[in-house]
């Protein structure tokens, strides 16, 4: 079969690209930027691209087009698509029919976390030998790849599901199409301004996400959340774990790592070194829920300890004269927060230089802004490069005082990030898209300095 995948450089539709492909599947598309990585990890694949929306790609009259959610009406390719009524499918159902269907089917949903949760669960079942297919939002340290086909029939296969539409047709979120037998809950707040009006109307969406659970199967919440706790109340009918909560999942803080407790009892230690207690919930999350697939708590455990976390979520990028710059892909105040907390936790007294891009569409439209400034306070020094915003970011961040740089000139910006840095910081970049390479860039300055 051939597929013409709308959108192909995206991280999700990107992974539908190579799961496609490593099923057999002829396999090209086209994206309004192709660049890499994801361009230079498709062809590596034998994977055609296309940069932009010409109407006369219609010609390669593929069996099927592959639409991604960036995909509007007025897209010149789309709308040939339209009117000569070629096949067109959104990539969430081409997953579920093609990839899904008959498999152990894991979902990560949340606001937070899903990414690292979805690695962990799938690094745990990989060391327990079960051999999992996976499709997630970034590219975890255990496997160099974000996506992977399982070729154990009836095998496990963790998903990213991720509460955004599936595409302009089909304005469900993209986890109702996710057939899951093991579910996460990891937490929910409001994000996605340009599609959801308030929170409650994400928690509809996992509302619906709950309705279409297996009763044989395993919800894995967490306990404390009370957006989830509304969800789970407007009816639910598979059983439900908590986590992050005493008389479920638990965390108990050691020197070395976290205890782990099941309703009290005693099922191990972690030892690794991510910081934070965002992240013990994480492992909390990851757990409960390979344990439904049959891995023991302890065996679990056992591979956390060498989970190699997941590329943008605090990656060390380099370290120049004593200067650690980190790439986060921190987009939301409260990632923003607990991203600061726990490095603050790890470096006690060095300083944080926090830099950050709000990006997201949330970001950009100002619905965060009023959380913004609170969200930085673990920062010894907060730099903000304001570009594209639709509000004032020096009124907001205001009240953080001196400590703070805001530019949109991001020749300006770097150059104020190098002069002020000094052996023992600790730069950690925040954003949700690759920010002109300042990662590398600052190194680079830092060297030359």
């Amino acid at each position: 079969m051939h597929l013409h995948i709308l959108g192909i450089c995206g991280t999700f539709m990107g992974g539908i690209a190579l799961l496609a492909r490593a099923a057999g599947h002829r396999v090209t598309g086209c994206d309004a930027n192709v660049y890499p990585p994801m361009s230079t990890q498709l062809v590596a694949q034998g994977i055609e691209l296309i940069e932009g929306w010409s109407a006369d790609q219609v010609a390669l009259k593929p069996d099927v087009f592959v639409i991604g959610n960036v995909v509007t009406r007025g897209n010149p390719l789309m709308e040939a698509i339209l009117d000569r009524g070629s096949p067109y499918i959104s990539g969430p159902q081409w997953l579920r029919e093609n990839v899904l269907a008959g498999r152990w089917v894991v979902a990560v949903a949340g606001t937070h976390g899903k990414t690292t949760v979805s690695a962990m669960v799938a690094w745990i079942l990989e060391r327990a030998g079960l051999e999992p297919g996976f499709l997630i939002g970034g590219v975890p340290g255990n496997f160099g790849v974000s996506a992977k086909l399982t070729s154990r029939r009836g095998g496990h296969f963790v998903v990213e599901a991720d509460e955004y539409d599936t595409a302009f047709f089909d304005k469900r979120s993209k986890f109702v199409h996710y057939p899951a037998r093991t579910a996460v809950l990891n937490n929910l707040e409001f994000d996605h301004a340009d599609i959801f009006p308030d929170l409650a109307s994400i928690e509809t969406q996992f509302h619906h996400f709950v309705r279409v659970l297996s009763p044989s199967g395993l919800i894995v919440a967490n306990g404390v959340d009370d957006a989830l706790a509304r969800v789970l109340a407007r009816g639910c009918w598979t059983p439900v774990e908590p986590f992050d909560m005493a008389g479920g999942w638990s965390a108990v803080l050691v020197e070395d790592g976290f205890d782990v407790l099941w309703r009290g009892e005693h099922q191990g230690r972690v030892h690794w070194a991510l910081q934070g207690a965002h992240n013990r919930a994480n492992a909390l999350a990851a757990i409960a829920a390979a344990r439904h697939c049959g891995v023991p708590p302890a065996q679990a455990i056992g591979a956390l300890a060498a989970f190699a976390g997941v590329k943008r979520r605090m990656e060390v990028r380099g370290v120049v004269k004593g200067v650690t710059v980190y790439d986060d892909f921190a987009h939301h105040p409260t990632a923003i927060e607990t991203t600061l907390d726990g490095l603050r936790a790890g470096v006690d007294s060095a300083r944080i230089l926090a830099v950050i891009e709000p990006r997201s569409n949330t970001m950009k439209l100002g619905v965060m802004k009023d959380r913004l400034a609170a969200s930085l306070a673990a920062a010894d020094r907060v730099y903000c490069y304001s570009a594209g915003l639709k509000w004032d970011a020096a009124a907001v961040l205001a009240s953080l005082g001196g400590k703070t740089v805001v530019t949109d000139d991001f020749e300006k910006l770097l150059t104020a990030i190098a002069d002020d840095a000094r052996a023992g910081d600790h730069v950690v970049v925040m954003s949700n898209g690759g920010f002109g390479g300042i990662q590398e860039k600052l190194l680079q300055r830092l060297a030359e300095q």
